[in-house]
């Protein structure tokens, strides 16, 4: 089992959402205005009146097999619009309970 770590834009939430449901993906937890800076622009997301965005986030702990599925929706969701963001990391579960 993997666990991926999904930071994105609030501007995403509702097709983030949307593809979890067609990955059949139902447990995750989700953290709403989430503030932060990207590594890769370090465009600041405060939610203040200078830097206005803001960031939503969610884990999910899924099966080996839908991963690279998940990234590949991921990675098709950024490249529609870069400069709103949308990042993903990926986590060994080691045991749950």
């Amino acid at each position: 089992m993997k666990s991926v770590f999904i930071t994105y834009n609030q501007a995403f939430t509702e097709r983030v959402e949307y593809m979890l449901d067609r990955l059949e993906i139902n447990g995750f937890t989700q953290w709403v205005d989430v503030k932060g800076r990207g590594s890769e622009t370090g465009e600041p997301h405060m939610g203040t009146h200078t830097w206005p965005e803001i960031n939503n986030a969610l884990i999910t702990v899924i099966d080996d097999e839908k991963v690279d599925i998940l990234l590949e929706k991921i990675q098709k969701l950024n490249a529609v619009n870069e400069e709103i963001g949308i990042r993903a990391f990926v986590w060994n579960i080691e045991r749950t309970v």
